[in-house]
């Protein structure tokens, strides 16, 4: 171990780690061998560090672990960093980054660190609860936009000769290759926020100006698993949840991308995991790891497809089978027939609504008596914006509303509300968002019309009669309890 106080440091190396830099990532520059830089580090260093240190350098990096106590002797010493100055850049970087807060708050690119400028994208992304990161390069600008709540917005747009380093940065944390700019990759990346590990998932996608690059932030703190809380009303909750109980059949959540459809069912799954059954699920990805259900990720590239894995999984005494998604005959007819011998099968169909998913089913080469046979509840769901507590008003409904909802839709008395924009959600007007459910449940015959061929529109007219909400009556339901506004139900539903 080197022995900090009786070497003398050339001046021209400590110059290679700027005073903020050494004093953030407690770090001190020795000297150079073979073009390799020799750091002091902490004993209780990361490897993260070193990674950092030699994107940042350029160089190879030699670690020289140290006791603390040394090191920040030593870095008192050579950069005439006070203690004051140590403790206050150590204690506001979280674990996974070395930004300090008066640097967050200056012009985070002026510093001319990447590393910087990468950590403050996602270490922001994650406290305004954004899901996406999108990095999209332009003929004369880079462009920075957060997915929240649903909805994309722009945050900045870094200078120009930062986009190379920055897209690079990016592609090394995700472990992919930096030299590849002409395919699609895929990789990712693992975060610490506080005492929170974040899984955040990259795609790289060629574009006429370079690279674009999203990163999808999946944090299982947010994850919700109760079914109570997704935005099931009363009458809806108890007929869920006592079809995910059932021994065998299928259930269905249908809706596009982003619409919540994945947590529906992981909540189902959390709802029903027990030790006395056994869970096992196909996913492409995985998106978050459940304990005490097993998940396999499917991968194309070597056959193991959603057909594929499924034959395999039934050969693994499973009780209930959730299969991602259902994308072809193959897999439908496959998970059918699982329905119909004993299991409990799960999976999504990409529908505008429930009745929709039969007549899919049906176009895929399902014969009508085995849907009608094995299928017995469809989900089709919407996410909703929920409007921010502390700032909504209350308002008249417009006429272009009225309108497009329908007069005899608008309830005379009943108080809406509209978004207006506080400092507790980011002047968006919103915070958080809640799932609206169309919920039909087959039941009193509708098994025997599906058999002989019904039509969507007529299996719809079926369930309404049993009670069954469509998506727009749901939506209509959060909007009088003053959960979102009318404008929200008019985006997400359609009549």
């Amino acid at each position: 171990m080197v022995e900090l106080q009786s070497i003398i440091i050339d001046a021209d190396v400590l110059k290679l780690i700027p005073k903020a830099t050494a004093a953030e990532l407690s770090v001190l520059p020795l000297r150079i061998e073979n073009d390799v830089v020799v750091v002091a580090v902490s004993d209780q260093y990361d490897r993260q560090l070193i990674s950092d240190l030699e994107f940042y350098l350029g160089k190879k990096i030699k670690p020289e672990p140290v006791p603390a106590k040394d090191l920040q002797e030593a870095l008192q010493r050579y950069y005439d960093i006070s203690t004051i100055e140590m403790k206050k850049a150590t204690e506001t970087a979280p674990e996974f980054l070395s930004v300090r807060e008066e640097e967050r708050q200056a012009d985070a690119f002026s510093d001319g660190s990447v590393v910087t400028i990468v950590n403050r994208l996602i270490s922001d992304a994650i406290k305004m609860g954004a899901s996406d990161i999108h990095i999209e390069p332009y003929e004369r600008l880079i462009r920075v936009r957060y997915r929240i709540d649903g909805v994309l917005h722009e945050v900045m747009q870094p200078p120009m000769e930062k986009v190379k380093p920055l897209l690079s940065r990016l592609k090394i944390m995700a472990d992919l290759d930096i030299a590849e700019k002409r395919r699609p990759q895929d990789g990712r990346i693992r975060v610490k926020e506080g005492a929170r590990t974040i899984d955040i998932r990259v795609s790289t996608l060629p574009t006429d100006f370079g690279e674009k690059i999203v990163l999808r932030i999946l944090d299982k703190g947010k994850l919700e698993l109760n079914l109570e809380k997704l935005g099931f009303e009363g009458r809806e909750l108890q007929t869920f949840e006592r079809t995910v109980r059932l021994p065998y059949g299928m259930i269905l959540v249908t809706g596009p991308t982003g619409s919540g459809k994945t947590t529906t069912l992981y909540a189902a799954l959390n709802s029903i995991n027990r030790p006395e059954v056994n869970i096992t699920t196909i996913e492409d990805p995985i998106e978050y790891n459940l304990t005490g259900i097993n998940q396999t990720h499917v991968r194309s590239d070597i056959g193991l497809t959603f057909a594929a894995a499924l034959r395999s999984i039934l050969r693994q005494d499973p009780n209930v089978i959730m299969v991602g998604e259902i994308r072809d005959g193959e897999t439908a007819e496959i998970a059918i027939r699982a329905a119909l011998t004993g299991h409990l099968v799960f999976s999504t169909l990409h529908t505008n609504d429930a009745p929709s998913a039969v007549t899919r089913l049906i176009d895929m080469g399902i014969e009508p008596f085995l849907v009608a046979s094995s299928v017995k509840m469809i989900l089709a769901q919407r996410l909703l914006r929920k409007l921010c507590p502390a700032c909504k008003t209350p308002i008249e409904p417009t006429y272009e509303q009225i309108m497009e909802i329908g007069k005899e839709n608008i309830k005379k008395g009943t108080k809406y509300y509209q978004n207006a924009g506080c400092r507790q959600c980011n002047q968006f007007g919103y915070s958080g968002r809640t799932a609206v459910y169309e919920v039909l449940s087959i039941q009193n015959g509708m098994s025997s019309r599906i058999a002989k061929g019904i039509t969507a529109s007529d299996l719809r007219e079926a369930g309404q009669k049993n009670g069954m909400n469509t998506l727009r009556q749901a939506a209509l339901q959060k909007a009088e309890q003053g959960i979102t506004t009318l404008d929200e139900v008019i985006r997400e539903t359609a009549m």
